[in-house]
């Protein structure tokens, strides 16, 4: 049964109800949300669902809080908040309505699971406490700031300002959503990609997007450069090592560091040739054919100078 209401606590709020609320308002747009602690709100109910709040985890009661003693767990034994408990029940149905792929919901549901919402978990319940100079600036700590100040006089201030949180937090969620729906996309077609290309070492791929990732998971380890279109231009780029540092399995020319045009023209000889990073992991090209033709004389480069080396990870 579609609920009539969203239900969590008044007073100061904090990441977990913030974020459920994101998940649950677009999911159920024609609920009213009502933020209390009275006995008859917190109470469950056919038309309504509970959150942060109630004593209780019942999903057949649509009752998520997670304050109370035995308090459910993951499988690890790490706790849920009423966050991780709303995107347990109703992530998948999130994903699907903000239109991700349903061959990838499982898959990004598990992923968004673990990186963004097991943090704002293990936070709310004190089992993770950021500390240092950016301690401050993270989501649940710049939810926090929306918070009306101690003096405020308006009585509707405390929920206006939880709107506000919400809409904020509304924008994280989807861009980390979307961003996250982008890099399966994107595996898929780098997948297709190196099947195309078999021994070859130089990847082509229809647009600028990640690549590596697929590339470490097909074992791929011949790749040393990919080629792709911009918006006016072509670009050859080297392959990371890591997900960390940025050592390549090879570089561009030594020859070509810093040049562009003319200048680089010259030094590879191949015309249409137009900028090569005084660092030697990324070059550009006029055209598909010169992007193409650089990648290869840089794979024999490569090979020549034996600077060719195998992934770090």
């Amino acid at each position: 049964m579609t609920p009539d209401f969203l239900v969590t606590h008044s007073g100061g709020f904090h990441a977990d109800e913030v974020l459920s609320s994101v998940i649950l308002t677009r999911l159920f747009p024609q609920a009213r949300l009502i933020r209390s602690r009275a006995p008859e709100w917190i109470t469950p109910g056919a038309d309504r669902i509970i959150y942060d709040v109630g004593g209780g985890y019942d999903p057949a009661l649509r009752l998520f809080d997670h304050h109370q003693r035995g308090a459910p767990l993951r499988e690890d034994g790490q706790p849920y908040s009423s966050f991780g408990l709303i995107w347990k029940h109703y992530g998948r149905d999130y994903l699907v309505a903000t239109g991700v792929f349903e061959a990838h919901v499982d898959a990004l549901h598990a992923s968004f699971d673990l990186a963004f919402v097991l943090p704002i978990d293990l936070t709310d319940n004190g089992a993770l406490s950021p500390s240092g100079p950016l301690a401050g600036l993270t989501l649940p700590a710049l939810l926090e700031t929306l918070k009306p100040v101690f003096d405020e006089t308006d009585p509707d201030a405390e929920n206006l300002r939880f709107q506000d949180a919400v809409a904020v937090a509304r924008s994280f969620v989807d861009a980390k959503i979307a961003q996250s729906a982008a890099k399966l996309r994107a595996e898929a077609l780098v997948l297709q990609a190196i099947e195309r290309t078999g021994p070859g070492r130089v990847l082509e791929l229809p647009a600028g997007m990640p690549f590596r990732p697929a590339i470490v998971k097909a074992g791929a380890d011949h790749l040393l450069f990919v080629v792709h279109p911009r918006e006016r231009d072509w670009c050859v780029t080297g392959i990371r090592r890591g997900d960390e540092g940025f050592e390549l399995r090879a570089d561009l020319p030594a020859a070509w560091a810093g040049l562009t045009n003319h200048d680089l023209e010259a030094a590879c000889g191949v015309e249409g040739a137009t900028f090569c990073h005084n660092g030697r992991f990324v070059a550009a090209a006029k055209t598909r054919g010169a992007a193409l033709a650089m990648a290869e004389l840089a794979v024999q480069d490569a090979v020549a100078v034996g600077s060719v080396q195998t992934d770090g990870n």
